[in-house]
């Protein structure tokens, strides 16, 4: 159980995940944060990410990794391939 609101996470997530985007930028790649559900994170990969075969590995151990180190150990995150759009019907 996290013991944080999602409002409480929205401005340290948005602060982890910077540390990895010069990381997704260097391969073509980046991310639009798109908002924090129940304490999951859900981003839209884009560019270079988006279909990358190696976009779940990138999720897990490079972004979600940091965000426990950062945060909370039960934090996670998922990438919504229809972005916004799809974010909005959860």
């Amino acid at each position: 159980m996290m013991p944080f609101s999602d409002e409480e996470l929205i401005n340290p997530v948005k602060s982890s995940l910077k540390k990895s985007i010069p990381m997704l930028e260097r391969d073509g790649g980046g991310l639009e944060f798109l908002g924090i559900k129940n304490g999951v994170v859900y981003v839209h990969l884009i560019g270079a990410c988006k279909g990358c075969a190696s976009s779940g590995t990138t999720l897990k151990y490079g972004l979600e990794r940091q965000l426990k180190i950062d945060i909370h150990p039960e934090i996670t995150i998922v990438n919504l391939n229809g972005g916004a759009e799809e974010f909005a019907k959860l």
